[in-house]
C-alpha cells in the first residue's frame, strides 16, 4: 500500500480567548426556517462581528466547538484565518482559536485534542490543537490527490480522512483514494490510501455491483453498527464502509434524493438516545440552529441529514436514500451534531464538514 509523509511548520504557539459573547439559545418565530410540529427550533450561536459561517461542529466533555470559516479561501491562497468557538452546552462562549485557513473539518482525538482541517481544496494544513492549554502545532499533510483533506472520524484507534477536490481524469473519474488514514509521526504526518474514489461497491436498495465514482468526498461519521460514513456531496451519494482496513471489507452505495427528486446532503447524524437535541450549521445565514423533539424524543439510531443545497434538514430511509424535510427554509446547512445533555463523558454522533 503506498504510503505519503510530509513534515510539519515547526511552530508552536498559544491562541489567546478573546472579545467574549454570550449567545444563549432563544426561539425562532417570523423568520423562513421552520420545523415541523412536534419539533422545536431555537438558535444556539450566530455570527458577529469577529467570526462569520459556522460550519463544522464538535462536542469536548461538556463543550460545543464550531469552526467559523470567515470567508477564507478554500485553497488558503488570500492568507485569512478561521475562528473555531468553544461554547457551552447553553451557547455561551468560553475560548475561541484562531488557526490559519479555511476550517472545514473537527474531531476530537483522544481526551483533549482537537484536529482542525483547512483548505479542503488545495494546500491542506493540520491543527493540532491542546484542549487543556491551547498550544497549536500546524502540519502539512502530502495530498498526492492534488485537493485538499475535508472531514475526520476516528474508529478504532485510527484517523480516517476524506481526500476532498480530487484530480478528475479525462473522462471525470476519480482514480485516487478517496478516503484516507493520517496520523502523527513525531514531526511529520503518515498519510496512507485506504479506499479509492473508483472502488467496487454493492448498491444497497438493488443489491447490484456498482463501480464508485466519489468525485466529492466530503464529510464522514459513524454508523451505530461501526460503519465508517462517507458523503460524496455533489454525487449525492452516501458510501457505508465495514471494516475499512481489513481483507473482508464491504462498501456499501446509497444514491440520495427527496420527493422531488436526487439532492446533495452535507452532513449526516444518528442520535444516540431520545433526550438529544441537534445542532445544524447554517453557513449562508451565519447561525448554528438548535432543534430539539420533546413531544416523542429522537429515535436513536435513526439518521437526519443536513442538505447544503436544498437548505433543509430531514429524516434519511437508508434502505432506499429518500430523504424526509422535518425542517426547511434554511439557506445552507452544513455540520450537525446530536448531543446528549446528561452525558458527562461528551458523548456526540455526527458527521462534521
Amino acid at each position: 500500500m503506498p504510503h505519503f509523509k510530509t513534515f510539519l511548520l515547526p511552530k508552536t504557539f498559544v491562541i489567546a480567548a478573546a472579545f467574549i459573547f454570550c449567545s444563549v439559545a432563544v426561539s425562532l418565530k417570523a423568520e423562513g426556517q421552520s420545523v415541523q410540529p412536534s419539533y422545536k427550533l431555537s438558535t444556539f450561536a450566530t455570527s458577529t462581528a469577529v467570526f462569520s459561517q459556522p460550519d463544522s461542529i464538535v462536542r469536548w466533555k461538556n463543550s460545543i466547538l464550531v469552526g467559523y470559516q470567515n470567508h477564507a479561501a478554500k485553497d488558503g491562497t488570500d492568507g485569512k484565518s478561521s475562528t473555531i468557538v468553544q461554547y457551552s452546552l447553553n451557547g455561551k462562549i468560553q475560548r475561541m482559536f484562531s488557526v490559519k485557513g479555511h476550517n472545514d473539518g473537527l474531531r476530537i482525538i483522544g481526551e483533549d485534542t482537537l484536529w482542525a482541517l483547512q483548505n479542503e481544496d488545495a494546500n491542506p494544513n493540520l491543527a493540532v490543537i491542546d484542549l487543556e492549554s491551547g498550544k497549536q502545532k500546524v502540519f502539512f499533510p502530502a495530498a498526492p490527490h492534488g485537493g485538499g483533506y475535508d472531514d475526520m472520524v476516528v474508529k478504532d484507534g485510527r484517523v480516517f480522512v476524506t481526500a476532498s477536490n480530487p484530480n478528475l481524469d479525462s473522462a471525470g473519474n476519480n482514480d485516487f483514494p478517496a478516503l484516507v488514514t493520517m496520523s502523527l509521526d513525531g514531526d511529520s504526518v503518515d498519510v496512507e490510501p485506504v479506499l479509492n474514489g473508483n472502488a467496487q461497491a454493492t448498491d444497497i436498495p438493488t443489491g447490484a455491483p456498482t463501480t464508485l465514482n466519489l468525485t466529492d468526498p466530503d464529510s464522514l461519521t459513524v454508523d451505530p453498527r461501526g460503519n465508517i460514513v462517507l458523503n460524496s456531496q455533489a454525487d449525492g451519494v452516501l458510501v457505508f464502509i465495514r471494516n475499512p482496513l481489513s481483507q473482508n471489507r464491504t462498501v456499501g452505495h446509497l444514491s440520495l434524493s427527496t420527493a422531488s427528486g436526487p439532492t446533495t446532503v452535507d452532513d449526516t447524524a444518528f442520535p444516540a438516545t431520545p433526550q438529544d437535541f441537534l445542532l445544524v450549521s447554517d453557513v449562508g445565514a451565519g447561525v448554528v440552529y438548535r432543534i430539539d423533539s420533546p413531544e416523542f424524543g429522537f429515535e436513536p439510531g435513526v439518521p437526519y441529514s443536513s442538505s447544503d443545497t436544498a437548505g433543509f434538514v430531514a429524516v434519511l430511509n437508508l434502505d432506499n436514500g429518500v430523504l424526509s424535510p422535518i425542517g426547511t427554509g434554511f439557506n445552507s446547512t452544513r455540520g450537525m451534531i446530536f448531543v446528549s445533555p446528561a452525558s458527562e463523558g461528551g458523548d456526540e454522533r455526527h458527521g462534521d464538514r
